[in-house]
Order: C-alpha cells, then structure tokens, then sequence
C-alpha cells in the first residue's frame, strides 16, 4: 500500500473526479475506514456529504461566474447525469442551475 499522502491538499485537487469513496481512499494511501476517520477529523464531515457540497458550490461558482451550462459542467463535477445533477443542486440552492443562468441573464441586460 502507497504512503499516506496529504487528504485535504488532494481532495481539494480531485473532488471533481467521479471516483467513489473506496478508491479515493486507495489512491491515499488508506484503508476505507482510516480514509473516512482522516477525512472527518480533517474536513468535520463525511466524505460524500463533503464531495456534493463542494462541486455544487463549484458548479454555482463555474454557471455564475463563468457562465458556463448545466450540460457543460456537470460530467467535469463528477455526476453521472444532468438530471441527478440538476435535482441536487435545486435541492442544495433552491432553484435549478437553468433558473441561475435565466437570472443572471436578466441581470445582464439591465
């Protein structure tokens, strides 16, 4: 087994890879319980609750910012289909990624 390498400094690197937990835990050097135990006492929360929250946060930043879609974005974040990604984020922020960019849009022209 690989040495342990740094978790933050790679997690905030490799969020964005649609990896599951397990081998995240494996490319640092960890068992799965050891990864899950680093993880909590590194980032105060579980590493799928960690993962969704940070590349939804990172979708918002990429659809406000950016300007990016939905459908441009969301394989790069790491889900598997625009419309989970859609449901998570409306369910995260309220509104779907579509109303985000409707409104930015909106406040482009005045």
């Amino acid at each position: 087994m690989p040495h342990k390498i740094d978790l933050e400094k790679f997690m905030l690197h490799n969020f964005h890879f649609n990896v599951p937990v397990e081998k995240f835990a494996q490319l640092t050097g960890r068992s799965l319980a050891a990864f899950k135990r680093d993880f909590m006492k590194t980032f105060g929360t579980p590493p799928r609750h960690w993962l969704q929250n940070k590349r939804l946060n990172e979708a918002k930043h990429l659809i406000e910012n950016k300007h990016l879609t939905p459908s441009a974005i969301y394989l790069d974040l790491g889900f598997e289909s625009l419309s989970h990604f859609s449901h998570s984020f409306k369910k995260k922020f309220g509104k779907a990624p579509t109303a985000l960019m409707q409104a930015r849009s909106l406040s482009n022209i005045q």
